[in-house]
């Protein structure tokens, strides 16, 4: 396989995940040739090895990689279906597709439904309570984290955080955590044998994940029903918007949704910050000169930056040209985001992290149309707190180490990152 600056668009393969293990400049060379001459390039599907179910290999996808081809697609969902499966590249059983992608694998009426539904889970006195939270455990996980003066950053601040408020806002208890994170992770671990050992199944362990993390949900769901109290969970259960509830199939996707993109995407958005903040020490200190001043900017520029969800699927309904290139119904298309958001087209030097960004209409929460991330201010919110506790209170903050990348070609994740304050 070619080398940094030497790609050629024959030798890049977005569905082998020697691909995704390769260094992330390497990586957005290779997306940066895809845009300039093959921006909708096809692919074969990638095998799944080592496991007892049978998953029918299909007849391969495109891969969008420019910006305003994604946001096509982002925008004409009566087009580009997501009810076929939006979190994987081949055609997986309805029930499986269902059970862990919940609302971003549906298309209206019903998306419109779930999310109309949820949305109202959501109101004003919800929302300040989490938000009350937010503050709360930044300041105990800075304060554990500080104990040491040294570590890994992703288990002692970047993972455990957003987890907390998410498991506090569902209403979980405290002694569940430790087993929502390692679901959470096996299902978005892509086989990484860091997380999903060799020799185990790869398809039943993510199963075997949704099944816990429904269990879960689902006894705490029927608790509530009777028993409600402040948190999401109570006002999801006994939430009816005319004569519609959600079922306990649905709560239990959600769920699954919720602690799967709401919980590892901010904990990699996190991760990606330190890091970023440690290679451009004149944008740290830029951003801890005046962190009030460029906080809202500078929070999206570390989405755009770490591009934490680095695709989605939808499905062609009808033939439909795009940029020129014609697409069958049927056709299984990925938009990337993570190369959407570094297009020379849409955003000027791409390549330059910078805090005080503007304009920055980047596609980490997706892209806009009925799929947008419906937690976005939720994971805005987390990044800005828990960056301010931390610039504040430890300046000095800094990585010590290469981060240790998550071998997945859907989250761009951070398995270890040393650091020290």
């Amino acid at each position: 396989m070619s080398t940094i600056n030497t790609w050629h668009p024959d030798d890049i393969n977005l569905s082998d995940m020697e691909f995704w293990k390769r260094p992330w400049s390497e990586r957005e060379e290779a997306f940066k040739v895809l845009r300039s001459q093959r921006p909708i390039s096809k692919y074969d599907e990638p095998s799944v090895e080592g496991s007892v179910i049978e998953v029918p290999t299909g007849a391969g996808y495109y891969a969008l990689t420019r910006y305003r081809d994604v946001a096509e697609a982002s925008r004409h969902p009566e087009i580009f279906l997501s009810g076929p499966g939006a979190v994987s590249q081949m055609d997986l059983p309805t029930e499986m597709v269902e059970y862990f992608s919940g609302m971003i694998s549906t298309d209206n009426p019903k998306h419109a439904r779930l999310r109309r539904i949820v949305s109202n889970a959501f109101n004003p006195r919800n929302v300040r309570a989490v938000e009350d939270s937010i503050e709360r455990v930044a300041d105990e996980t800075v304060s554990r984290a500080a104990t040491s003066g040294t570590g890994d950053f992703v288990p002692d601040v970047a993972a455990p955080f957003p987890l907390e408020i998410i498991c506090t806002m569902m209403g979980v208890p405290p002694s569940e955590f430790a087993t929502v994170l390692h679901c959470s992770n096996v299902i978005l671990a892509m086989g990484d044998p860091d997380i999903v050992p060799e020799g185990t199944d790869p398809i039943l362990a993510v199963l075997e994940a949704g099944a816990t993390l429904t269990g879960i949900m689902e006894e705490l769901g029927k608790y509530r029903i009777d028993n409600p109290i402040d948190d999401i969970t109570s006002a999801l259960v006994n939430a009816e918007i005319e004569s519609e509830k959600l079922t306990q199939q649905e709560l239990a996707s959600f769920f699954v949704l919720l602690v799967t993109a709401g919980n590892e995407t901010t904990r990699t958005a996190i991760a990606h910050a330190l890091h970023a903040l440690s290679e451009h020490p004149d944008q740290k200190a830029r951003l801890s000169a005046d962190y009030e001043g460029l906080a809202k900017t500078a929070t999206d520029e570390i989405v755009r930056w770490a591009s934490p969800v680095i695709w989605m699927r939808r499905t062609l309904a009808v033939d439909h040209t795009l940029s020129g290139f014609d697409l069958k119904a049927g056709d299984k298309v990925l938009l990337f985001y993570n190369s959407a958001n570094r297009d020379e087209e849409a955003f000027e030097d791409p390549f330059v992290f910078d805090v005080g960004r503007t304009p920055n209409d980047h596609y980490g929460f997706g892209a806009p149309g009925p799929h947008f991330c419906l937690g976005a201010h939720l994971a805005r919110r987390e990044i800005t707190v828990i960056w301010r506790k931390l610039l504040q209170q430890y300046p000095d903050i800094t990585s010590t180490g290469a981060p240790s990348q998550l071998a997945s070609s859907f989250v761009n994740g951070i398995k270890k990152l040393p650091y020290s304050f």
